[in-house]
């Protein structure tokens, strides 16, 4: 900011100095500033955009032009899925879906029992008396 304050300070003394000696008028100096501050105006007003449309594509935001074309997108192609859906109802066939067969249920091979001890040793102990 000081360089821009000098450069302002210089220009301003040059412009002075000018009209002292008489090389420009007071008119011309004046249309010369005021054209100096619009140029001036305008590359700060450049960068300033420059910097907030750089801030906000880091956050992420989207400008109004592409929202609101977007969004004419978006209702273009429901308009459009909407009036296809509708000239294909009617005469949209669904395909018959086949019958679920279902696996038959094997059943678990019954169990052999094995002889119990304690009946066969009795009969064992029976025999012997």
């Amino acid at each position: 900011m000081a360089k821009a304050s000098n450069d302002l300070f210089s220009t301003l003394r040059t412009y002075i100095s000018k009209v002292t000696e008489g090389e420009k008028s007071p008119a011309e100096v004046a249309a010369a500033l005021n054209s100096w501050a619009r140029e001036s105006a305008d590359a700060l007003k450049a960068k300033i955009n420059e910097e907030v449309e750089a801030s906000v594509a880091k956050m992420g935001f989207v400008k109004r032009d592409e929202f609101d074309r977007l969004a004419a997108q978006v209702a273009a192609l429901k308009s459009s899925q909407s009036s296809t859906s509708s000239r294909n109802t009617p005469t949209k066939r669904t395909a018959k879906k086949a019958p679920v067969k279902k696996a038959p249920v094997k059943k678990a091979p019954a169990r052999k029992t094995s002889p119990k001890k304690s009946s066969s040793i009795k009969k064992v102990k029976k025999a012997a008396k």
